[in-house]
């Protein structure tokens, strides 16, 4: 038999409250930013026993603790809230995704390729490297991923922690994103590199 606590309004809508998935949803996300349950408790001012009823499926939770608690784990209350499953596969055709994004003029546009789940730490996208003629930044990127690319189309140099590397179709590179880089046209073709964002704590 499912358990449920009673409605609350949600963005305009009247939701039920599953207990069993938040708490898995809950325990996967906190799992998955490598926290304990003391230092989400502690965070949330909460005990670690209340915690971990919630993690179990046993307590009816204030939406006042399930606030505190989506804000320690830096994702939307209504994330935890939404009585949707994972799904094992998730389709996204080319129609549907959003082709280009960025500022062409500043390196590079990009597409999403995937609606990745909260759950897991891999973003993949499809940089458009900028052509040469209408680059107009030189300074390098930085960010608290590590990143995978490799080269589908045209040819780039690599810009990393001070230096260049020069790479074409085919090449691939795996780096620290928190050191600066920037991929640099050769020529004003430009280049398509596939990117793999991938979260490291």
């Amino acid at each position: 038999m499912l358990r449920y606590v009673r409605s609350y309004q949600l963005e305009g809508r009247e939701i039920k409250i599953r207990l069993d998935y938040v708490g898995k949803k809950i325990k996967q996300l906190r799992l998955r930013r490598k926290k304990t349950q003391q230092e989400v408790a502690d965070e949330c001012h909460i005990s670690k026993s209340l915690l971990s009823k919630i993690e179990n499926g046993q307590t009816n939770s204030a939406i006042a603790t399930l606030a505190k608690i989506s804000d320690s784990l830096g994702v939307k209350l209504s994330l935890l809230l939404e009585d949707e499953s994972e799904h094992d596969l998730v389709l996204l055709r080319k129609e549907e995704r959003q082709s280009k994004v960025g500022d062409e003029h500043m390196g590079y546009s990009f597409e999403l390729l995937a609606n990745r789940s909260p759950y897991t730490g891999v973003e993949p996208t499809i940089i458009h490297v900028t052509p040469k003629h209408m680059i107009t930044r030189t300074e390098g990127y930085t960010h608290g991923h590590d990143e995978f690319i490799y080269i589908l189309e045209g040819s780039i140099k690599l810009a990393y922690n001070g230096e260049e590397h020069n790479m074409k179709t085919g090449d691939t590179a795996y780096f620290n994103g928190t050191k600066p880089h920037l991929f640099v046209p050769v020529d004003n073709k430009g280049a398509k590199v596939l990117t793999l964002f991938i979260e490291t704590e």
